[in-house]
């Protein structure tokens, strides 16, 4: 049930948004502060009763509201009245069936009130959405900002224009686009931060958007926030980044006079111990929002990013406001330019939002990429900016398609070899016609459709008390009510209420799949209490379910294969790894964002997720997601949840099954070993 409490947050016309435009001077802590008080969060407190779990939810993907048992169901169509209802809550409880689950009037009367808590534009969410929906907003009750966002901006709409699977440098070179194209603001939020290909094309762009604002005779301010801890963290978790210290050697942004158009300001955060700041995010002229799961580093990875636009970018914006917390200085110049009344004034020739319309498909990309072989690759040492998100498309393609005697194949191997300390040369098959590689999917749909930010804030102390929050109640319950089948692309799958969710679901008959990277942090997983290694989650998972039953034959695990290549490499050697985080439950609703499912991410990280309610987007992230890896073609695993060779051999640079004392000591000399390379 949605309480009396949090409907009047989510009904409340002030955010700290909204404050803080009518006081630009004033801290977005200290608003929040006023606006939410400081709640004793019961962190120990078990959600409310299992009824969650609604069967009406699960029943299926459409744009009704339903109510169903196990004899009938009853369908009605509600209007989306974009937070306007006048509506009120006897706050009583669930009426349990004797099955366990919801009866029919409260789990109606529950997503009637989710409904009523977001502002969906013309779009009615579907049952399934609006009751992960419900469940994330529970967590209010503890604590109003649990979700990291004002609670009336929690659920909006949008569209998603592109969405980037592809390797980490890929993804950054649409973000250094975005950049240089800003003409007013750019605020960029990030975990880790290093000198890398990533870095330069971020400095470039920054130098780049200087040069432009310049000839336009303007200034635009930049904010830029990444994790860092220092001793001065046990004090203030945010600490002010001197213009000495990131434009030195350790930072390399550029330093005031090589932008003399920009007002810059770099904060850290880390709250101490496991606080880290993980979420990355982008919001440029609060017009585009950019979401992604890299950091801004050279690795081997596989990453996705989503753009997006709409009024879900006030919610992202209100994000990085309570993120950093501290006065701004400069102040924003978006304060009074809500996204969803256009944004910042800007002269940008660019369709934004719903003018867009309809994406191409994949195979038009493909193609058209192959026949502009003269455009350039953009690249730190020879950048070339794109005036539009069609003109980006178009350049990635041609970085993918072949060149004067070169096979597919070996296009992909080229590009995945790109900024990869270790490269590797490609062992899979020939890449066949219709099966290109193509990192930018469009995405556009010429309508908005339902979105909310579920997420959570950075939580420090050494314990896993901290899990009641957006993030894994959405998971958790797009789990539960799923009717046909989840999808789940993340590097490590090992929390431990993560597990027999997937259990119960399979034993509900729903089918699971799940893709995990081969080796994937063992270093830091395998320590007594981080959940252990993929192969060990795997076994948990499999132990919970019969041997001859029919749930092990619902169930799909596989390791991350590279699109070159014809078998899972061990993360050990940095050639090819995934970093996707992607939930899809019955191929409507998706979460895509910054967490992981693993231990750090469930209890301790802040994250940024975006749950998508479309089956348009989610089947267009599915086609991306095959069509850029080979991992469906040779990652399965073997039924002790172990990859292994056609001779029965596990992959090089499998741990195996190390004990606790074992665990203990192989993650804390790996942990030595990853310091020492980095």
């Amino acid at each position: 049930m949605v309480s009396d409490h949090v409907l009047r947050l989510c009904h409340s016309a002030n955010t700290v948004s909204s404050l803080l435009a009518k006081n630009p001077s004033q801290s977005p802590g200290q608003i929040a502060k006023d606006l939410y008080g400081i709640y004793e969060k019961d962190l120990h407190r078990p959600p409310p009763s299992s009824a969650s779990a609604s069967s009406a939810a699960s029943s299926r993907c459409s744009s009704s509201l339903s109510s169903s048992d196990n004899t009938n169901t009853t369908t009605t169509t509600t209007t989306t009245n974009n937070n306007n209802n006048n509506n009120t809550n006897n706050n009583s409880n669930y009426s349990i069936t004797k099955n366990g689950r919801p009866s029919p009037a409260s789990s109606r009367q529950t997503l009637d009130l989710a409904l009523t808590c977001g502002r969906w534009g013309p779009t009615t969410p579907s049952p399934l959405f609006l009751q992960a929906f419900a469940d994330a907003l529970r967590c209010l009750d503890a604590d109003p900002l649990a979700g990291v966002v004002s609670p009336p901006l929690m659920g909006s709409h949008g569209t998603v224009p592109l969405t980037v699977i592809a390797p980490l440098v890929d993804v950054i070179r649409h973000v250094s686009n975005v950049i240089a194209r800003a003409e007013k603001e750019v605020f960029f939020i990030t975990c880790n931060w290093s000198p890398s290909v990533a870095q330069r094309l971020v400095r470039n762009a920054l130098i780049e958007l200087s040069r432009r604002a310049g000839e336009r005779k303007q200034r635009v301010v930049v904010k830029i926030m990444y994790d860092k801890a220092t001793p001065a963290s046990a004090i203030d978790a945010h600490q002010r980044v001197s213009p000495a210290a990131y434009s030195g050697k350790a930072i390399q942004l550029p330093a005031p006079d090589e932008v003399p158009h920009l007002d810059m300001e770099v904060v850290s955060l880390h709250k101490l111990v496991l606080g880290t700041l993980h979420a990355k995010f982008c919001v440029v002229d609060r017009k585009i929002a950019l979401v992604m799961s890299n950091n801004m580093e050279d690795n081997c990875n596989m990453e996705m990013l989503t753009h997006l636009e709409g009024p879900i970018v006030d919610s992202i914006y209100d994000t990085a406001l309570i993120t950093w917390k501290r006065p701004f200085d400069p102040p924003l110049p978006s304060y009074g330019f809500p996204a969803a009344e256009g944004g910042l004034p800007t002269s940008t020739h660019e369709p934004l939002y719903l003018d867009r319309g309809a994406g191409r498909d994949q195979q038009r990309i493909a193609a058209n990429g192959q026949a502009h072989a003269e455009l350039k690759e953009h690249t730190p040492e020879d950048p070339h900016y794109d005036d539009d998100v069609a003109g980006e498309i178009t350049r990635m393609q041609v970085c993918y398609s072949t060149k004067p005697d070169e096979t597919r194949l070996q296009a992909a191997n080229r590009q995945l070899n790109y900024a990869v300390k270790n490269p590797v040369p490609p062992t899979g098959p020939e890449i066949p016609d219709g099966h290109e590689m193509t990192p930018y999917v469009d995405t556009s749909t010429p309508y908005p459709v339902p979105m909310a930010l579920v997420s959570r804030p950075p939580y420090g102390s050494v314990d896993s008390k901290n899990a009641f929050v957006p993030q894994n109640e959405a998971w958790l319950s797009l789990i539960r009510n799923a009717a046909h089948n989840i999808f789940i692309q993340t590097p490590d799958l090992n929390a431990a209420p993560l597990i027999p969710a997937l259990a119960e679901a399979l034993r509900r008959g729903v089918e699971v799949t799940y893709y995990v990277c081969f080796g994937y942090n063992d270093a830091g997983e395998v320590i007594p209490g981080q959940g252990g290694t993929n192969e060990q989650a795997a076994r948990s998972l499999l132990s919970l379910l019969p041997e001859d039953g029919p749930e092990r034959k619902l169930l799909h695990i596989y390791d991350y294969v590279a699109k070159d290549q014809n078998r899972p490499i061990h993360q050990c050697f940095r050639a090819r790894c995934c970093h996707v985080k992607l939930l899809i439950a019955d191929g409507c609703v998706g979460v895509q964002g910054s967490g992981n499912q693993d231990t750090q991410s469930w209890f301790h990280s802040q994250e940024i997720n975006v749950m998508v309610d479309s089956e348009e987007v989610c089947a267009k992230w599915r086609e991306g997601i095959e069509r850029n890896q080979n991992t469906r073609l040779f990652g399965r695993v073997a039924a002790d949840g172990v990859w292994r060779d056609d001779e029965g051999r596990a992959g090089e640079g499998y741990m195996g099954d190390p004990g606790s004392v074992e665990g203990l000591i192989k993650g804390v000399w790996g942990m030595y070993k990853k310091m020492e390379r980095a």
